[in-house]
């Protein structure tokens, strides 16, 4: 018998169950570990084009707050962030860090988590601009 519960909600979840044989979210022992979300609208799963790197980022926060609330745990309970970016035009990362800094600060305004940030050359899909993955605890 298996010591960690697997959970895949939402139309990307049994997406990705289904076509990329991967979960969305995995718990430990009250630890929940996400898979990374990125800014795809949640009933179509399509990437946002040609939209500011900053609505991109909201709806990642969105879409992780998505697969929070679908364990019984929100953005109070994250104690660690990953986020992914890819160049923006000017060859840098910094609206994306600026934007980042803003929804923790709007989402978490009661305590900071550990982040590390990462620039790459390309993610899961080329459409998209970002990818944000978290640990949270139960309790």
């Amino acid at each position: 018998m298996p010591r960690f519960t697997l959970h895949a909600p939402g139309a990307w979840g049994e997406k990705s169950a289904r076509d990329y044989n991967y979960s969305m979210a995995m718990e430990v022992d009250g630890r929940v570990e996400l898979s990374g979300q990125g800014g795809w609208h949640p009933d179509t799963l399509d990437f946002p084009v040609g939209v500011p790197i900053e609505t991109e980022i909201n709806q990642a926060f969105d879409n992780v707050a998505f697969m929070l609330k679908q364990v019984g745990l929100g953005w109070a309970d994250v104690a660690h962030v990953n986020s992914y970016h890819t160049p923006e035009p000017d060859g840098t990362i910094l609206a994306a860090t600026a934007e980042m800094a803003r929804q923790f600060r709007l989402r978490m305004p009661a305590h900071k988590p550990i982040w590390t940030c990462l620039g790459v050359a390309v993610l899961g899909d080329p459409k998209m601009h970002v990818e944000i993955r978290v640990t949270a605890f139960r309790g």
